[in-house]
C-alpha cells in the first residue's frame, strides 16, 4: 500500500501529476483542486489511492488527506468509480462538496457528468453521516489561489485536452471552452475547466 509520493514535481496537467522519486516516475490521476494546488511547485507530496484492477494500476494523487479521504467515500457509494469521483472533486472543491452532501443537495450534484439523479440521492443517503466525520469546513472556497492568466490559446489547449481526458467528446468540450473564454479572457486555466464542467 502506497500513503504517499514525495519526489520533484517532473510533469503538470489539470488532470495528471508526474512524480520523480528516486528515479522513478509515478503518474497520480488528479482532481482539477490538487492541480491549484501543485501549480509553480518544483516539488510536491500527493497522498495515494492505488485502483488495482486486472487490466491496469492506476494511481489517484491528492493534495491533502481530507481530499482522499472524501474521495474514498465517494468510490463507496454503488455507481460512482474513480473517474467520476475525480470529476466531482474538480467541479467542486473538497468542503464545497462535503456541503453539498450535508445539505442534501441533489440538484447540484446532477450537475457532474455521469451522476444521474439516483446516483446523486444514493451519495446523500449514505454519506451524509460519513461526510460530517471528516471534519472538513463546509464554506465555499475562494479563487484568490488561482494562477495567474496565461495566453488564450494555452489555456484553450490545456482545458481541451484536459476535458477530453475526462472523457467528454471534442466537439462540445471545444464549443463551450471557446464560450468561456470569449466571455472571461483572462480566465486561467483551472477556472476554465471547472465553469465547464458546469456547463457540459
Amino acid at each position: 500500500m502506497i500513503e504517499y509520493v514525495r519526489g520533484i514535481l517532473d510533469e503538470l496537467t489539470p488532470t495528471q501529476a508526474t512524480i520523480e522519486c528516486h528515479g522513478v516516475g509515478y503518474l497520480l490521476n488528479i482532481s482539477l483542486n490538487t492541480y491549484t494546488a501543485l501549480q509553480g511547485k518544483g516539488e510536491a507530496r500527493l497522498f495515494v489511492y492505488e485502483a488495482i484492477r486486472e487490466d491496469a494500476w492506476v494511481l489517484f494523487g491528492f493534495a491533502t488527506k481530507q481530499e482522499r479521504e472524501l474521495f474514498l467515500l465517494l468510490i463507496s457509494v454503488s455507481g460512482v468509480g474513480g473517474n467520476t469521483a475525480r470529476t466531482m472533486l474538480s467541479s467542486f472543491s473538497a468542503p464545497e462538496l462535503a456541503g453539498l452532501i450535508m445539505d442534501g443537495n441533489e440538484k447540484m450534484l446532477k450537475t457532474v457528468k455521469g451522476l444521474g439523479a439516483k446516483t446523486a440521492q444514493r451519495i446523500i443517503v449514505e454519506l451524509r453521516d460519513k461526510v460530517a466525520t471528516l471534519g472538513l469546513p463546509t464554506t465555499s472556497m475562494s479563487d484568490s489561489g488561482s494562477a495567474p492568466a496565461v495566453q488564450n490559446s494555452e489555456v484553450y489547449n490545456e482545458a481541451f485536452e484536459a476535458l477530453k481526458m475526462l472523457g467528454f467528446p471534442p466537439a462540445p468540450v471545444a464549443k463551450t471552452v471557446k464560450a468561456i473564454l470569449k466571455d472571461e479572457p483572462s480566465a486561467p486555466v483551472e477556472k476554465v475547466i471547472k465553469l465547464a464542467l458546469k456547463m457540459l
